[in-house]
């Protein structure tokens, strides 16, 4: 019997496996190179600055010196002709009048520019002022809040107050007249404006005059009122109340009228004008 398997049906051997691929590990990365150090100044650098400086002050030297050897130059003559000087004293200047003369309202005497009481009045000043003169705190105690008007004129340069007042008549025609000239210093600041602005601003009221009023004839912001109303007490004659508010300058001028009689829009203009004129 023969081998089935014979050298020409040989089986095939099977070939040994591949081997992997070899995978090269990768380059470790080079470490950073350490930071350069600043360049230090050299000594060359300074040299050169150093020369550039003294070439500066040797220029300026050399110029200084050829300019200090030149002789003088002239100046050319002037085009305008010789002025003539006045021989002798200048003439006296000619005095200001009082209209003219504003220290005579700022700084002067302000009792010498009150209205002078007429004739047969009786004065009565004496009783809420010395000599004329009324200190802020007796003008801020006419006010419904005292202590709220002594403190603005205390803190927006109050300078002094002149004051007059005398009453007419008898008892059913009884009129008082008082008259006040409120003067600030306005030197940081106008104030006077602004309190003259503040009295005329609460006038329309019902509580005092209870309307606009009208202008004072002859001023720039002076208005006068005539209370709308009488103040009526029992067992007392009805009190007629007008007022005026204006100023000059620095002063304030506040002109009141009470009497128990009615008042004219008139008598109370007429009043502050003449007040007015006389500053």
């Amino acid at each position: 019997m023969e081998n089935p398997l014979s050298l020409d049906d040989s089986v095939p051997v099977p070939e040994p496996p591949a081997e992997p691929p070899v995978i090269p590990e990768p380059a470790p990365e080079a470490a950073p190179a350490p930071p350069r150090p600043p360049r230090r100044r050299g000594r060359t650098t300074l040299i050169i600055a150093v020369a550039a400086i003294l070439g500066v002050l040797a220029g300026a030297g050399a110029g200084y010196e050829i300019q200090y050897k030149r002789p003088n130059t002239p100046l050319p003559p002037l085009a305008q002709a010789k002025l003539k000087q006045p021989k002798g004293a200048a003439p006296s200047a000619k005095p200001l009048t009082a209209a003219e003369d504003t220290l005579v309202t700022y700084d002067g005497d302000l009792r010498k520019l009150l209205l002078k009481k007429p004739k047969g009045a009786k004065d009565y000043t004496d009783s809420y002022t010395d000599n004329h003169w009324m200190s802020e705190y007796d003008y801020a105690e006419s006010y419904k809040k005292p202590e709220v008007m002594f403190q603005l004129l205390a803190s927006n340069g109050f300078r002094r107050i002149a004051a007059t007042g005398w009453s007419t008549g008898s008892y059913s025609s009884y009129t008082e007249t008082e008259i006040s000239l409120v003067q600030f210093r306005d030197d940081a600041e106008a104030y006077t404006p602004e309190r003259l602005s503040d009295e005329q601003s609460y006038m329309a009221d019902k509580d005092y005059a209870g309307n606009h009023g009208k202008d004072i004839p002859g001023s720039v912001d002076g208005t006068a009122w005539v209370y709308s109303k009488p103040d009526i007490k029992a067992g007392y004659l009805p009190l007629y109340t007008a007022r005026a508010l204006a100023r000059h300058g620095n002063v304030m001028v506040d002109v009141w009228v009470f009497s128990s009689r009615s008042i004219s829009m008139s008598t109370i203009q007429s009043l502050a004008k003449r007040q007015l004129e006389r500053l």
